[in-house]
């Protein structure tokens, strides 16, 4: 499995036969949106009301700070969701992510050991799986967050499938 800093060269490359990029789903960016505004909403609003009672009303502003923090990380989870992507190839998977620092994964299906599907609590509440494809080297194991249960398990088994058929000639 390769992982390459992605840039115009190399996502044309990569790209090959042209085929579409594949986004997960859309509850992702809900779900971490939501741990986003359960983490700051309760400390601002203890913070303004702390501020308010004990120094006075206009210290209350200083509890703008953490709710631009949150506004930032709104957008900021926008951006990193429509980053995500894969892309299944006749040889390879192709997993992109990244707004500033993008990286382009590349996991040859002969590489592949073990593909796991996960799914916590709060990821089954929003209907959302996690593959997780681990491959020889232990540093280069290669994860796509946020795929519909029926997807994710579609593609452990394709995966899966294509793994065995590629190491079959090792």
């Amino acid at each position: 499995m390769n992982t390459v800093a992605e840039g115009p060269a190399t996502t044309e490359a990569a790209r090959g036969t042209g085929d579409t990029w594949r986004p997960v789903a859309a509850a992702l960016l809900r779900m971490r949106r939501l741990l986003l505004v359960g983490w700051l909403a309760p400390p601002t609003l203890a913070l303004a009301l702390l501020l308010a009672l004990l120094v006075g009303g206009p210290w209350a502003l200083l509890a703008a700070v953490p709710a631009g923090a949150a506004l930032w990380g709104w957008g900021a989870l926008a951006r990193n969701w429509r980053s995500w992507g894969y892309q299944e190839r006749d040889d390879d998977l192709l997993i992109r992510r990244g707004v500033l620092w993008r990286q382009l994964t590349v996991v040859p299906y002969g590489r592949m050991q073990l593909v796991e599907v996960t799914s916590g609590p709060l990821e089954r509440r929003f209907g959302l799986a996690t593959l997780q494809l681990h491959t020889a080297a232990a540093a280069t194991d290669a994860t796509i967050p946020g795929l519909p249960p029926t997807e994710a398990e579609r593609l452990r088994d394709r995966l899966t499938e294509l793994g065995e058929a590629r190491s079959a000639g090792l």
